[in-house]
């Protein structure tokens, strides 16, 4: 048997590298099927094979983390696109992509796009939104389709990593890593005015090599709902709540109507900014009145 890594995954076939970087096209055993078990993009695999066009993979080895949107293990860090302008810069929609990458415990890297857009009024308004965060200890990067990228700066993110893109479609996922590798030449769609975001242009998950490590070009997180979190862990999601939570007077404390909650109190003295606090409650309603699963 031979280990390798899924690179691509497309119309059944999973295209496997090896350890010393040749790919083998792969279908997977009818065991995985009977076991409900998927092979996904990411994972280190034991296969069998011929030749480069007819192979099996055999066995998943185990996976540190799994994705189901978008369909993508292993991975160390997500880089999360959203855009300041067409469509404009949406503080909810950030926050909910934070949530559900806490949730799978990986590294998130907060991108701002299209800064190239930006009027001088806006530009403050987005420096302060990215202070904010920062301060809560994200890592916050600044990309323009239009200004000259030093990758540099990139470098020492993405190098020996993989990591995965998610964002709305329409945000310059796609010009990212056109601009860090031309090579890729992955198509990229204008906004649709009617609908006011990006038609889908990403049709299949690969691991795509950007400077010296790898990043999942995918269709993105075709859903933002909150199906797989329980009520009782979204204030763990929730960063900047951790080092005033265990103040609170009641331990399990949730943060909503308790007294004495240190959490909230944060909010009241602008600890803790307040639009974080709404989308926290915001995001709590929901997951509360979500139909239970059977």
């Amino acid at each position: 048997m031979t280990e390798g890594k899924i690179m691509k995954a497309l119309s059944g076939f999973y295209y496997v590298e090896d350890q010393v970087g040749e790919i083998f096209q792969c279908r997977a055993r009818g065991v995985f099927r009977k076991n409900k078990e998927t092979p996904l993009v990411g994972d280190f695999v034991e296969f069998e094979s011929a030749n480069k066009t007819d192979g099996t993979v055999t066995k998943l080895l185990p996976r540190k983390n799994a994705l189901i949107r978008p369909p993508v293990s292993n991975v160390d860090q997500a880089l999360i696109a959203v855009s300041v302008k067409e469509p404009d810069f949406s503080t909810v929609l950030l926050d909910r992509f934070l949530v559900l990458v806490e949730k799978h415990k990986i590294e998130p890297v907060i991108l701002l796009t299209k800064m190239d857009l930006l009027e001088e009024d806006d530009y403050q308004t987005v420096a302060h939104y990215r202070e904010i965060y920062e301060t809560m200890g994200y890592v916050v990067k600044e990309f323009s389709t239009i200004i000259e990228q030093d990758s540099r700066q990139l470098e020492d993110l993405l190098t020996g990593k993989t990591t995965v893109i998610a964002g709305q479609s329409g945000v310059g996922k796609s010009s990212f890593l056109n601009q860090l590798n031309p090579d890729l030449k992955i198509k990229t769609a204008e906004i649709s005015d009617s609908l006011g975001r990006g038609k889908h242009t990403t049709r299949h998950v690969e691991l795509v090599p950007i400077l010296g490590g790898h990043v999942a070009d995918t269709p993105g997180f075709s859903s933002l709902d909150f199906a797989e979190i329980d009520l009782e862990e979204l204030p763990k999601l929730f960063v900047d709540f951790e080092q005033y939570s265990d103040a609170c007077k009641f331990r399990g404390c949730m943060h909503m109507n308790e007294p004495k909650c240190r959490v909230k109190q944060a909010v009241d003295t602008g600890e803790i900014a307040l639009f974080r606090y709404e989308h926290y409650q915001q995001f709590y309603e929901e997951i509360k009145q979500r139909k239970p699963r059977y």
